[in-house]
C-alpha cells in the first residue's frame, strides 16, 4: 500500500500530498476526527502502531515526488509520546530528503519535536496547531498533547533557526482564545490556517460569520500570510449584497 497520497476534502486545503506515518495517536483529542476516519474507536485509536515497512515504502515513493512536499501527519501526530520514542519521524524525514522532497510538520508534540530541527532545511516547514491560550483547557480537551506554552516555544525556535514556521489554527473552539493565539505568536509564525470547528453540535452556537470578519482584519492588520479554509471563508460572504 502507498504511503504517500492525495488528501481529499478539507484535508486538500492544507496539503497537496501526505503521508500518515503511525496508526493511532495517543494524545486524546476530544475534537479529533482521526477515530471516526480510520473506522476505529477512540479507545482503539488511542492505542497507536508503527505501520509496516513504512520506511523501506517511504524510501521506494520519495523520488517520484522529487521538489514536491510532503506533510507529516493527517491521521496521526509525527511526534505523539508513542512516536517520539519510536525514532520513526526522524528516519521518515531523511528517507523523503533522499529522494529531494520537502517535509511539512504539522504537530501538537512540543519539544518532542524540537529534536528533529536539526534536520528541516530550505522548503521543510515546521507547523504546530494551535486551538487554547491556556493549559487548564488543553489538558481537558487534548490532554496528551503537548501545552500551548510548549508547542508556542517550539514555533519561535523553529523560527529562530531560520525554519519556516506556521501554526494551524483548527479547529477553532474558542474564538477568542484563538485570537489571543494569533497575537501570541505572530512574530515568529511565518503562515496562519483557520479552520472552523467541525463535527459537533455545539460549534452551531458560534458565530462564525463575526469571528470570520474578525480574524480577517487581525491577520491583515499584522501583514501575515494567511488561509481561511472554505468552511470558514464562506461565511465572509453571507449577508453581502
Amino acid at each position: 500500500m502507498l504511503v504517500i497520497y492525495e488528501p481529499r476534502g478539507k484535508a486538500k486545503e492544507y496539503a497537496d500530498l501526505a503521508a500518515n506515518l503511525y496508526l493511532g495517536c495517543d494524545h486524546g483529542c476530544k475534537y479529533c476526527y482521526a477515530p471516526a476516519a480510520t473506522y476505529k474507536t477512540r479507545e482503539a485509536f488511542a492505542e497507536p502502531k508503527n505501520r509496516t515497512k513504512l520506511l523501506d515504502q517511504l524510501r521506494k515513493e520519495a523520488p517520484s515526488y522529487a521538489g514536491k512536499e510532503v506533510l507529516f501527519c493527517f491521521t496521526c501526530d509525527p511526534y505523539s509520546t508513542f512516536s517520539a520514542e519510536s525514532g520513526i519521524t526522524r528516519q521518515a524525514i531523511e528517507a523523503l530528503h533522499t529522494g529531494d522532497v520537502h517535509v511539512t510538520i504539522l504537530t501538537k508534540g512540543g519539544k518532542r519535536s524540537t529534536a528533529d530541527f536539526d534536520l528541516l532545511k530550505a522548503g521543510d516547514k515546521y507547523g504546530t496547531t494551535l486551538t487554547f491560550d491556556n493549559a487548564a483547557d488543553s489538558l481537558e480537551w487534548e490532554p496528551g498533547a503537548a501545552l500551548p506554552a510548549e508547542r508556542i516555544a517550539a514555533l519561535q525556535e523553529a523560527h529562530d533557526r531560520g525554519i519556516f514556521t506556521w501554526a494551524s489554527l483548527e479547529p477553532v473552539i474558542d474564538p477568542q482564545q484563538t485570537l489571543k493565539l494569533i497575537q501570541r505568536s505572530h512574530e515568529f509564525v511565518d503562515l496562519f490556517k483557520v479552520g472552523r470547528w467541525n463535527y459537533d453540535v455545539r460549534a452551531n452556537k458560534i458565530d462564525w460569520r463575526s469571528f470570520a470578519i474578525e480574524v480577517k482584519a487581525l491577520l491583515e492588520s499584522i501583514g501575515k500570510e494567511y488561509l481561511l479554509k472554505k468552511d470558514l471563508a464562506v461565511f465572509l460572504e453571507r449577508g453581502k449584497p
